[in-house]
């Protein structure tokens, strides 16, 4: 996050707010670590509630809220103090002196009003879109006087036209009158900013007692969010199909992530099914299936959320209900991560397996699969058994859809299992809230290809709306920076992108189930947009948008299944790349899986094209979960084997080691530029959660 900084007068003062709240040097600067969730100790769901030990009645959720709030109106009362006292703030608009004003009544203007067709106002913008914002104050003929990137906000003049034109635009959250023009909203302009940055402080402070709900907008509205699924959803035809009737019905989608939690949207019968949890977490019923984490849900959400009731057919034109981009879908969750994001490349390659072998039990109808997992391996697709195993699922029917991966030009090439040819590769675009592709930009984070493997074409991913797990690790850690409200979380990276267009390969799969995977493939590059900011190896195809999808659908005919196979006969390491779980001062490498079992690629390989990986709930010579589904979804099992680390598996959780690879290709989820790769050992590829800085 670019820092804002303050005048040394002021930046005083701001040391005093911190220490009316019992705050030093040190504490305002973060030093607190994050904390794991408690949730993912003994701590037990119910349908659409939080996790037992967050507040367990509105009374007591309330009551924390109402304290913080009155201990937030001391420091911001005490903040408009030193502000009006001081009569500045480095980078902020001046307050004037009390000499200066003359009347409060009647007076528009303390500067002189110079100029009746201008006055001076704070625009506030969007998350993720000042520089479009204030390409659009100059114009519509205004002059910018500051930039505030930390606040998302510029000062200028504007006329009152252009004030009227933009408080009509989507990217802009709000315009205010300069406390220098109206002092009566001196709390309302000036002081705002300064509020959100105190607000800011004072979530970080609650955090470690309210779990991090943060301080979520009353107001939010998703006609007015440029990042909302509704708005996304309209700008790229996702909603017309709806309209004709195709919703992703009769599609089942496989997401392997960190579980799915049942909050409202995701929780109506049947609209989330459990297969198995490949985690550390199956062997607590309190944590089964459940996504401790937060990551998995907000997938989801955007692939086929739902709220109760809602039509989508009838509804395709209401902002009100949530609703995915495949709302009609069903999700079927194979936990693969926990609490943490972590996993080892032997749990995905296992979560795969079991997808390609119970895609069409009865019931069941998985034709998708989204992977919004990657690692840097360096090996050739054609031998890494991640790779493979992928591809087994495409050559079974399933499209399976991979995050490109958030390393941008770092790595050189796209993320393991992406950059096998012979997969859907998805990138992230940001739209700039507009229809039109030429102002769109492909984020710097979104992975690079080669020149040879490219992203086969990008989808949103910046800033989008989803659904948030109260409790998760994700939420008690960046609730301040992405919590968008109540029920909303905001996050970025080309899983957002990816989980995107599974939904709409789910509605494509609808309108023409007869389809293989690589006439899904043809289809979506030939309905993708080139864009004017980004070459081949960021976007590849360009923006996939279904407007033209009634056309191209007759074109396609008959395509062949790709000649240049993958064989799986590399290594299991290799796979890993730099991502290594350690428990018990025992680092998790070479040819073994999590429970120490030897990990032979040529023999896995042959099992895997037979589809015998998996001998009802054993993978690779362990018992994994059981052999068969259940009411509650597919069966768990006791882990009676060992660790790699030689340990049992008793009351473990990859909290108990440490994680020191980038699997999750989300390598930073804090609301601000994460370049830095503050968190090592996240590789799902959510590069952001909050507020995104502008590339």
């Amino acid at each position: 996050m670019t820092e804002q900084r303050f005048g040394a007068s002021s930046t005083t003062r701001v040391g005093f707010l911190l220490r009316m709240v019992g705050v030093g040097r040190t504490g305002a600067a973060g030093a607190t670590p994050a904390r794991a969730p408690a949730a993912t100790k003994g701590r037990t769901w119910t349908r659409n509630a939080p996790p037992a030990g967050r507040p367990s009645t509105a009374r007591a959720a309330s009551g924390r809220r109402a304290d913080g709030v009155a201990w937030l109106t001391r420091i911001v009362a005490g903040a408009a103090v030193a502000l009006t006292v001081s009569g500045t703030v480095t980078g902020l608009a001046t307050v004037p002196a009390a000499a200066e004003v003359k009347s409060l009544a009647g007076v528009s203007n303390l500067a002189g009003a110079t100029s009746q067709a201008k006055q001076s106002y704070i625009v506030r913008a969007v998350p993720g879109s000042l520089n479009a914002v204030a390409d659009q104050v100059l114009a519509h003929g205004g002059t910018i006087t500051t930039r505030l990137p930390a606040l998302d906000s510029v000062t200028g003049r504007l006329s009152a036209s252009a004030v009227a034109a933009l408080r009509r635009n989507p990217r802009v959250a709000k315009v205010t009158a300069d406390s220098s023009v109206a002092p009566m909203g001196l709390l309302d302009g000036l002081l705002t900013p300064v509020v959100d940055t105190l607000v800011t402080v004072v979530n970080s402070l609650l955090a470690p007692i309210t779990g991090g709900w943060g301080s979520a907008p009353a107001d939010y509205s998703p006609t007015s969010d440029a990042n909302s699924l509704y708005s996304l959803e309209t700008l790229t035809g996702v909603r017309g199909l709806w309209k004709s009737g195709y919703t992703g019905a009769g599609i089942d989608i496989a997401l392997l992530d960190s579980g799915v939690a049942p909050v409202s949207g995701l929780s109506d019968a049947g609209k989330v099914v459990n297969g198995p949890d490949l985690t550390p977490e199956s062997q607590s019923s309190a944590t089964r299936y459940l996504d401790t984490y937060g990551h998995g849900t907000h997938m989801a959400g955007i692939i086929a959320g739902r709220d109760t009731g809602v039509n989508p057919v009838a509804s395709f034109g209401s902002s009100a209900p949530f609703l995915g981009v495949a709302p009609g879908a069903r999700i079927i969750s194979v936990k693969v991560a926990d609490a943490h994001g972590s996993t080892d490349v032997s749990q995905v390659i296992a979560g795969i397996d079991w997808v390609v072998q119970h895609a069409h039990d009865p019931g069941m109808n998985i034709r998708v699969l989204n992977l919004s997992y990657g690692t840097d391996s360096a090996q050739s697709f054609r031998y890494d058994p991640l790779a493979y195993a992928a591809e087994v699922a495409w050559r079974n029917g399933i499209v399976v859809v991979n995050a490109a991966g958030n390393s941008g030009l770092t790595n050189g090439r796209l993320a393991d299992p992406a950059m096998n040819p012979n997969l859907l590769a998805v990138g992230a675009d940001d739209l700039k809230g507009t229809s039109a592709t030429s102002d769109d930009v492909v984020p710097t984070w979104s992975s690079r290809g080669d020149g040879v493997r490219n992203p086969d074409l990008v989808s949103p991913g910046l800033s989008l709306q989803s659904l948030r797990v109260p409790g998760s690790y994700i939420d008690a850690t960046y609730g301040s920076t992405g919590q968008v409200s109540d029920r909303f979380f905001r996050g970025s990276g080309t899983s957002q992108a990816a989980a995107f267009t599974t939904g709409e390969v789910a509605l494509l799969l609808q309108m023409r189930p007869s389809s293989t995977p690589e006439q899904l493939k043809y289809m979506l590059a030939a309905m993708s947009i080139k864009l004017l900011g980004g070459d081949a190896t960021a976007q590849g195809r360009g923006l996939l948008k279904l407007g033209s999808v009634t056309s191209i659908l007759g074109l396609i005919g008959a395509v062949p299944l790709p000649t240049t196979a993958a064989t799986g006969t590399g290594t299991l390491e290799g796979s890993r790349g730099s991502n290594h779980l350690v428990l018990d001062g025992v680092t998790l490498t070479g040819e073994i899986d999590i429970f120490g079992k030897a990990f032979n690629a040529g023999p896995m390989a042959t099992a895997e094209a037979s589809r015998t990986s998996w001998t009802g709930g054993t993978w690779n010579g362990s018992v994994w979960a059981g052999g068969s589904w259940t009411a509650s979804g597919w069966a768990a099992d006791s882990w009676t084997g060992r660790t790699w680390a030689g340990g049992a598996w008793t009351g473990r959780t990859w909290a108990t080691g440490t994680w020191n690879g980038r699997t999750w290709a989300s390598t930073n989820w804090v609301g601000s530029d994460w370049h830095g790769f503050g968190w090592s050992g996240r590789t799902w590829a959510g590069a952001n959660w909050g507020t995104a800085s502008e590339k």
